[in-house]
């Protein structure tokens, strides 16, 4: 529990109060700390809205085996389960390759060439890039984010300075910088099921995400065609959030990621406004290919019919 209140109350610090996204690696441990320190006071609040009593407790029947809700605001959790499991996140990890990509300032217009070691060799996941073609690091960071394409990621990890070790190193380092003490990442892409993390550490790189314009409108855009050089083919790739991808005029979206590994279950991970409200959703280890945006509809309705002073805990 108070590890949740001490993750949760970081959250909360305004963004101002965080390093700039453009600041390598984040803020540091002792800034974490005294942004900590800095809101304890309101703990007390935090507590109450997590651990209401029994009897005010109400079921919110969701399918995802871990789940966080935090009003992005004042970093009150409005929903948790199963928060502290060290799950694999799949591609939930690519929020990380994002941020390390943009943190580096390597030209964004340089054309990196998908070379055979980008291939997938631990699955076998089928890439639309193929082998030989040349794409901007911009393009590449676009199909890894929306589509979720391993090879994009692949491919810019290799092409980070000091190549794919160097790349994982930073993401780990950028991982312990936030404060993501239960996060562990062995690749760019979250097809190893070693790439782990709980939702209190995802419901933080969330936030620190969500600093990125870049990221924000990478992952809300529905679709984007490309024409890969070196072998001529243009193709649209798609966003892999159905949510995103067929415009419902009743979600307000402004971050978005999902994942699938066999490991990890459908995840999906969100900034969205509900009723005027802005939250952070952590959907982790559903299955069935369309739960988690079953899940997030049922959210929605959910924090929709309620008070939104009362939390519950399912």
């Amino acid at each position: 529990m108070r590890a949740l209140l001490i993750a949760l109350c970081w959250l909360s610090v305004p963004s101002g109060a965080i390093a700039d996204a453009t600041t390598p690696l984040g803020p540091s441990p002792e800034a974490a700390k005294a942004s900590f320190r800095a809101t304890e006071s309101s703990s007390a609040t935090v507590t109450a809205r997590y651990a209401p009593s029994l009897p005010e407790r109400r079921k919110l029947r969701l399918r995802s085996d871990t789940v966080l809700i935090v009003d992005q605001l004042d970093g009150k959790v409005l929903y948790a389960k199963n928060t502290r499991k060290t799950k694999p996140i799949a591609s939930i990890t690519k929020l990380m390759t994002a941020m390390v990509v943009l943190d580096s300032d390597l030209p964004p217009g340089e054309e990196i060439r998908i070379r055979s070691q980008d291939k997938d060799r631990l699955r076998w996941s089928r890439s639309y890039l193929p082998i030989g073609s040349s794409l901007t690091r911009r393009e590449l960071l676009q199909l890894a984010l929306m589509a979720s394409e391993n090879r994009a990621a692949a491919a810019l990890a290799r092409s980070y300075p000091g190549g794919t070790e160097a790349f994982v190193q930073s993401m780990n380092t950028k991982a312990k910088s936030l404060g993501m003490r239960n996060t562990t990442f062995v690749d760019a892409t979250g097809l190893h099921s070693e790439n782990q993390s709980t939702a209190e550490d995802l419901a933080i790189m969330l936030r620190k995400a969500w600093q990125y314009p870049e990221i924000r409108r990478i992952t809300t855009t529905p679709s984007f065609t490309i024409e890969t050089r070196g072998k001529a083919h243009e193709r649209t790739f798609n966003n892999t959030n159905p949510l995103i991808r067929k415009r419902r005029k009743h979600w307000v979206i402004g971050l978005s990621k999902t994942g699938y590994i066999l490991e990890a279950g459908r995840c999906l991970v969100m900034q969205a406004e509900v009723a005027g409200r802005p939250l952070f959703i952590v959907l982790l280890d559903a299955w069935g290919k369309y739960t988690s945006i079953g899940d997030a509809n049922r959210i929605r309705k959910w924090l929709l019919s309620k008070n939104p002073s009362q939390a519950e805990v399912g």
